[in-house]
């Protein structure tokens, strides 16, 4: 197998973020439910936007994120994603490219407009998301660059994607082309109102495409309908080569085999969650791709997912590979 140019590719929805703190009510008067994510029509995300106060625009998107946080570690990324020919997806291209993100993907020139997150952050850190994913929901197989993924080391797959069909097509393609080229696949559950929705099939792609799986306790447990934390740890060990599940404040787990390290948390004030497992999932990534075991992956998992959290926003705000430094060379 000829050696990666790019050490991850990232597909997943290309979303321009919306942040801004709200009180809970805000929550209740939109009828949603904190710390979830759910898809809505334009009618509603002008409707959500209208009521929110000043806040933070950025270029996001989950799995955009997570190729942004290897780039900064120093790794080489790219993202397949789809925006349109509109002032939100110039700022998207220019804000991902400067991130240090090889992003090629054609703007779509008719269509819905690029895609936005809304995201209210609450007095308590949690963010609840109101996507309208615009012309990102029609990615489809002719937007994967086949080429492109045979040459990436890993390709990472946003779970988001699986809600439409186009999007669905688009990552069983990027598994096979993947996997054909010898090459392993990662897999993000995203969320467990995701989980929920489309567990059966979840449960089929990552007994039997996945290697590198992603997920917190809410999503691992919501996959398997197990309350035993224990118990869905032990049923990964047979589903992936490894997986790697967050738990908020109690650290991560990392398996791969009979291999189970326990991640300690970085102690950090938290003040918007927003990202904190996509860029776990970047610093796991670089770690596996430069060579590292799991338990230094899973430190530098740690140390990125703590420095997003402790501003607001889903993409750093330092160098990873400075903020690192130091872990590496202990």
């Amino acid at each position: 197998m000829t050696a990666a140019y790019l050490d991850v590719l990232a597909v997943g929805n290309a979303i321009v973020d919306v942040l801004a703190p709200v009180e809970d009510e805000a929550l209740t008067h939109h009828g949603l439910v904190k710390g979830s994510m759910r898809l809505c029509d334009e009618r509603e995300a002008e409707a959500v936007y209208r009521s929110m106060g000043p806040g933070v625009e950025m270029s996001g998107g989950s799995a955009a994120n997570t190729a942004v946080g290897v780039a900064s570690f120093g790794g080489r990324s790219g993202f397949v994603g789809k925006v349109r020919d509109d002032q939100l997806g110039s700022v998207f291209a220019h804000d991902i490219r400067a991130a240090g993100v090889a992003f090629d993907s054609p703007p779509a020139t008719s269509g819905p407009p690029t895609g936005r997150c809304l995201v209210l952050i609450t007095p308590d850190a949690q963010r609840t998301m109101s996507t309208f994913l615009g012309t990102a929901g029609l990615l489809g197989p002719d937007d994967v660059p086949v080429d492109r993924v045979a040459w990436a080391g890993v390709t990472y797959l946003e779970g988001y994607l699986w809600e439409e069909p186009s999007a669905k097509a688009a990552i069983q393609l990027a598994i096979e082309a993947a996997h054909g080229a010898g090459r392993k696949v990662a897999f993000t559950l995203s969320d467990s109102f995701c989980v929920d929705r489309n567990r059966a099939e979840f449960v089929r792609l990552v007994e039997s495409s996945v290697d590198i799986l992603f997920a917190n306790e809410a999503e691992i447990t919501s996959l398997y309908e197990d309350s035993d934390f224990e118990a869905c740890v032990r049923r990964l060990q047979r589903a992936v080569s490894i997986g790697a599940v967050t738990r908020s404040e109690k650290g991560s787990v990392l398996i791969a085999g009979d291999t189970i390290e326990e991640i300690p948390a970085e102690p950090v004030d938290v003040v918007d969650t927003t990202g904190a497992g996509d860029l776990y999932a970047a610093g796991v990534l670089f770690g596996l791709a430069s060579g590292y075991d799991l338990a230094v992956a899973g430190r530098l998992g740690s140390a990125a997912a703590a420095e997003v959290i402790s501003h607001v926003g889903a993409r750093p705000e330092v160098s990873l590979a400075e903020l690192v430094a130091p872990v590496l060379d202990g």
